[in-house]
């Protein structure tokens, strides 16, 4: 630990949750928890289960949940639509992140297109 200096004022920052039950994340995410236990059998969200079934959202969740309310808003999709929707971005994400890879490492060249 580091020496304190006397005098000195130190501000005192909470540290991130690592994880958050059903109704923070429904709390920092602006939705009901009902909405947020539909999303998650609709496998649009990823929480983990402790051993008793409780969900535990991880911080990241809050985003996702933002990514899909605009991409929900923005096309006007319904959650069954939305599914697929997310699921192809993120293989079209994983596919430009193997082909920068390739390219740093000697393969192919690839100019994105957007």
């Amino acid at each position: 630990m580091e020496h304190l200096l006397p005098g000195t004022v130190y501000a005192i920052i909470p540290a991130r949750p690592r994880r958050m039950d059903l109704d923070t994340f429904a709390d920092a995410a602006g939705i009901h928890p009902e909405m947020a236990r539909r999303l998650v059998r609709l496998g649009l969200l990823d929480p983990e289960r402790d051993p008793s079934g409780r969900l535990w959202f991880p911080p990241a969740q809050v985003a996702a949940y933002a990514r899909l309310e605009r991409l929900r808003t923005g096309l006007c999709l319904n959650y069954a639509a939305l599914a697929l929707v997310v699921e192809l971005l993120d293989r079209i994400a994983e596919l430009e992140r193997e082909l920068r890879t390739q390219h740093h490492s000697g393969g192919r060249t690839w100019i994105p297109t957007a």
